[in-house]
């Protein structure tokens, strides 16, 4: 097995395979797990470089691996395709885009065009994630024919790279079960309804002003013609521009998650991330589980926009944080050699003299989502009576998308005649569940006089109440009287543990002070889900308080597991009693401080390259809108072929619009980039059928 593979994961355990495929990449023979794709196959055997632009010659590997962009292109069997996306099959011959290759004859395209088959369907449904499949329950048991439509082999959308607890309401949304859990269940429930037609691997690639959505099903294209268009397509990654950004090595949460998460792949040593909302320091634990070392992330805000109990369980185990910090530039070629970070001020100009560098084989981007809503806006303007739900509506936690996805469904059915009621409630959980996190307010401090209890840690109001449900007596109680309050206990504990294995933030820990009838020592009960061989049982080690600070030394006692863990276990730890309330984990790395960086070059607008398909840098944008005053990005498009590549400006368009704010131009005075089908790429083999006659 390749080292870059990981053979068990603490969460995940043991991936199944019926044995192996070969293929050849550039002439070398090498193995893949059946069905897997083939850029996570070139991962999985230390291919990080999959060939090079035919404008520059630049490096290009992976970087959404979700079909967005085109950088992980290569050749399969001749023909161009996204490797991120098509498997690999056996005795497959993969190469390199090495310039502009001359293609052989595609043996495939034979046929003629023939009229698509047109499908009919009361509710068209455009994705299937935690907000599609939510709605289509609503939809199908009120007995409205539904299609589900995705691009990906299976259903869940994005709850299948989730191995981490969910927060939320355990009644309303599975909250306290794990989101590849939940994403399992939920495809379940769905295959399960009559009503409902499930299309995988299907992507919806236009809407049309006659009021048909074109859908290439299993490679096929088909027409559907629906009633109704719910769009629940989820959100995109937004990326930044500065030096060395598209370096191989350089990529979106998402994709090391799909790698890490769905693949088993280990797809880095040593990583670095941008970003401190949740998505960035969910990504940091999850490398930490993979065994992957993280060295530092940075944030540009002055304090992380995810929660913070994300941001304090990666301090606990030794992962630096730093606020008001950006990454200047990335340096290297083939690979990342370099990576330069400095401070920002309140205008998020870079601080001369705060350069430092740090070294590592991988950066993960993780600043922010942008919805996907291309074929929302074309079904509106095709008048098709259109709604949309999840991420593609509002950017915000999976649990907000099933709720969103219930309460517009139960909206559609209103609008179609049907009874339907929307309970109030409805309305204030998914308020609650995407609020913003509240102020740091501290927590209920440990109860005095007890010798059992559970340290609850939660500092912020959450949308949270796991441990609530959990407790065994009762005993934990939120007394602002909604699961945005701040839980504390309010009772006997008896110490059954619950509240710790349950808790999604890892923010509780037992105390039990009859450990020691000398009253020297006493045990505490943390939640662990680290490989196995991180530490040892009799190990001792440095143990820290909630933010990571040092508290003292401690000693491994043992490991609990057990199925009602749900593959967490809970470390036991003897410390000095004067230590026990503020203990809450242990480190497993020395954090690295900031090293002044040498001989750092200045950042030139012509090394940030904005569009990627096409390789055109900011300075390019820049003199471009300059010299001619352009205020149109369709100009920009027709000029400089930004827009112009595989991904159709999916990744460029937003980094334009920054270049616009940051030259003054008001956006009022910009004609926005024009969206035509399709919104990907649809092979020509598509339309044909029949035969060549």
């Amino acid at each position: 097995m390749s080292e870059a593979r990981i053979d068990i994961h603490p969460i995940l355990g043991e991936k199944e395979t019926e044995g192996t495929v070969e293929f050849n990449f550039n002439g070398e023979p090498m193995k893949a797990m059946p069905g897997e794709m083939i850029s996570t196959a070139l991962f999985a055997n230390g291919v990080r470089v999959f060939g090079h632009h035919h404008r520059d010659g630049a490096a290009q590997g992976m970087f959404c691996a979700n079909g967005q962009c085109s950088q992980c292109l290569v050749l399969a069997d001749g023909v161009p395709v996204k490797s991120c996306i098509v498997p690999v099959k056996p005795g497959m011959d993969v190469r390199s885009m090495e310039g502009l290759p001359k293609l052989k004859a595609d043996d495939s395209l034979s046929g003629y065009p023939e009229r698509p088959e047109v499908v009919d369907t009361q509710v068209l449904i455009i994705g299937g994630g935690p907000a599609g499949l939510m709605a289509a329950v609503e939809l199908a048991e009120a007995g409205v024919d539904c299609l589900i439509c995705d691009d990906k082999q299976v259903l869940g959308g994005k709850l299948s790279l989730q191995t981490h607890n969910f927060f939320g309401s355990v009644k309303e949304c599975f909250a306290g079960s794990r989101g590849m859990d939940i994403g399992i269940n939920l495809e379940k429930q769905v295959y399960e309804m009559v009503k409902v037609t499930v299309w995988t691997d299907a992507p919806v690639v236009g809407v049309f002003d006659d009021g048909l959505a074109g859908v290439v099903k299993e490679g096929t294209y088909t027409l559907v013609k629906p009633e109704r268009i719910l769009v629940t397509a989820g959100a995109r990654e937004k990326t930044l521009a500065f030096p060395g950004a598209d370096i191989p090595g350089v990529y979106g949460a998402g994709a090391f998650q799909t790698l890490v998460n769905r693949d088993l792949v280990r797809p880095s040593e040593k990583l670095f991330i941008i970003g401190g909302g949740n998505v960035g320091l969910i990504a940091a634990y999850h490398a930490l589980q993979a065994g992957i070392d993280v060295v530092g992330l940075v944030e540009a805000l002055p304090q992380c926009g995810g929660y913070k109990v994300h941001e304090d369980k990666i301090r606990r185990l030794g992962v630096p944080v730093w606020t008001s910090h950006t990454v200047l530039r990335i340096e290297g070629e083939e690979k990342i050699e370099r990576i330069i970070i400095c401070e920002i001020d309140n205008k998020f100009q870079p601080v001369p003299g705060t350069e430092a560098e740090f070294f590592a084989d991988t950066v993960l981007v993780a600043v922010g989502l942008s919805p996907v809503d291309e074929l929302f806006h074309e079904a509106k303007k095709a008048n098709i009576p259109v709604y949309s739900a999840g991420d593609a509506q509002e950017i915000a936690e999976a649990s907000a998308a099933m709720f969103s996805g219930r309460i517009t469904g139960r909206k559609i059915l209103a609008e179609m005649g049907m009874e339907s009621e929307i309970p109030e409630k409805w309305y204030e959980m998914i308020d609650m569940l995407r609020a913003r996190p509240g102020p740091n307010a501290g927590f209920y401090p440990p109860p005095e006089g007890e010798q059992v209890y559970p340290v609850i840690r939660c500092e912020q109001e959450i949308p949270c109440n796991p441990c609530i449900d959990s407790c065994s007596k009762g005993a934990v109680t939120i007394p602002e009287g909604n699961i945005l309050g701040r839980p504390k206990l309010d009772g006997e504990c008896i110490g059954c543990m619950k509240c710790v294995a349950i808790c999604p933030g890892l923010a509780i820990s037992l105390v039990d002070k009859r450990y020691d009838k000398d009253g020297i020592n006493a045990k505490v009960t943390v939640p662990w889900e680290l490989p196995e061989g991180t530490v040892e049982v009799g190990q001792e080690v440095t143990t820290t308080g909630f933010e990571g600070e040092v508290i003292g030394r401690g000693k491994i006692l043992r490991f609990v597991s057990g199925e009602w863990l749900n593959m967490r276990m809970l470390m036991q730890l003897e410390v000095p009693m004067e230590d026990c309330d503020k203990v809450a984990g242990i480190r497993i790395r020395e954090p690295l401080g900031k090293e002044a960086a040498t001989s750092v070059r200045a950042c030139d607008d012509g090394e940030v390259v904005v569009c990627r398909c096409e390789r055109v840098t900011k300075a390019d944008i820049v003199k471009y809108i300059q010299d001619s005053d352009c205020r149109d990005f369709n100009t920009l498009k027709a000029a400089l072929r930004t827009g112009m590549g595989p991904c159709g400006g999916k990744t460029c368009t937003n980094l334009i619009w920054g270049i616009f704010r940051q030259l003054g131009v008001d956006f009022g005075d910009i004609e926005p980039h024009l969206e035509r089908p399709f919104t990907q790429e649809v092979p020509l083999k598509s339309f044909l059928g029949g035969d060549d006659e």
